[in-house]
């Protein structure tokens, strides 16, 4: 086995703890398993503790008044015995760290109400979701551009829309802000794209109902003339809100069959 073989499976174990807990690597003698456990259970903290912050930044706004900070539940039980099944950077294990944090953050016992605050979790869980997976890591690929006969629209694995009572993005950059008072979200009815680009970059979008529809109905086997009709939408307008969701990744054109 090579260098670069043993340096490749060594990385995985510290990623993969299904592979670390395999006779794979458990039968082949290359590291003290103990330690190589060790480490990466440090890693998987360190790893999840960055994106708990980065994601789940406006709710570490309102702990004052929620009582629980989110990146706290790394240090719960509950994130420990998640530990034998992480895979760094999935989107299984994203998902499943951020119905930890959610569940830690929503028990607190609130000083103030905070109408908003599950949609809010919702809201951030979801990033956080979105943003996991599989990525180009160079810009050597060609880019997936829309249009053209014989291609059709699909969704991208992974784009969300989100339907929410309240209408969050006006309220995000208060929280943010040094506050007395916890700022109010409007009650309005919000519709918002969420979407990554192949090399991880998280969008979020405010979303009308012919973006929702198009999203929807992108399966990868409906021609734009089919589509476009479906969405109640003509070709040319259908064009154009394509354009956008391919910039956004949250679209992306299959072969037509």
């Amino acid at each position: 086995m090579s260098d670069r073989a043993l340096q490749d499976r060594l990385i995985r174990a510290l990623a993969d703890a299904p592979f670390r807990d395999s006779p794979d690597w458990r039968g082949a003698p290359l590291a003290d398993t103990e330690r190589v456990d060790r480490f990466a259970h440090f890693l998987a903290r360190h790893f999840y503790y960055e994106r708990i912050v980065h994601f789940f930044k406006y709710s570490r706004a309102l702990a004052r008044v929620t009582g629980r900070s989110p990146e706290a539940v790394l240090k719960q039980g509950t994130f420990d015995a998640l530990l034998p099944a992480v895979v760094l950077g999935s989107r299984v294990t994203a998902r499943a760290v951020a119905d930890l944090v959610v569940a830690y953050t929503r028990a607190g016992e609130r000083s103030i109400p905070v109408p908003y605050h599950d949609e809010l979790l919702r809201y951030e869980a979801t990033m956080m979701v979105v943003e996991a997976g599989p990525r180009v890591w160079s810009d050597s690929g060609k880019r997936e551009e829309g249009g053209g006969k014989g291609t059709s629209p699909e969704k991208v694995e992974g784009t969300v829309l989100l339907e929410l009572a309240y209408d969050l993005p006006a309220v995000l950059p208060e929280l943010l802000k040094p506050w007395t008072t916890v700022p109010q979200a409007p009650l309005r009815t919000t519709k918002l794209l969420v979407a990554r680009s192949p090399h991880g970059r998280v969008t979020v979008a405010r979303s009308d109902d012919a973006v929702a529809a198009v999203v929807k109905l992108a399966d990868g086997t409906r021609t734009l003339a089919r589509l476009a009709a479906e969405a109640r939408l003509d070709v040319a307008a259908l064009e154009q809100t394509l354009h956008g969701l391919v910039e956004l990744g949250a679209v992306r054109f299959a072969t037509g069959s």
